[in-house]
């Protein structure tokens, strides 16, 4: 046995009907980010990972993808959920796509 954490397969995903960025393993949704979109900004509102999944990085690892995603995408963001706002912090790369706009929380 090499010691090493199994590293599990990740589908990363936007589903844009249902409003949220989605990481599915073995078809299921383990962990999403719930987002709207505003003009050339994602708003992301909350982001959650299923219990039996927390402590994998599987969180870091979407909101990753999603801030990625964006940044293709020539768009903002706006990280009300604090999840994101706080990785955001942790990797200053990413604050050139943040844009607050009237969702603001005072």
């Amino acid at each position: 046995m090499s010691g090493k954490r199994d590293e599990v397969a990740i589908v990363l995903r936007d589903d844009p009907e249902a409003g949220r960025f989605e990481a599915v393993i073995d078809d299921a949704v383990v962990a999403f980010a719930e987002y709207r979109a505003v003009r050339k900004r994602i708003v992301v509102v909350h982001t959650e990972v299923e219990q039996r999944f927390a402590g994998r990085g599987i969180g870091r690892r979407l909101v990753q993808w999603v801030l990625d995603d964006i940044r293709a995408r020539g768009l903002k963001v706006t990280p009300i959920c604090p999840f994101t706002a706080a990785f955001i912090k942790r990797h200053p790369s990413y604050a050139d796509l943040v844009s607050w706009g009237r969702e603001r929380a005072s």
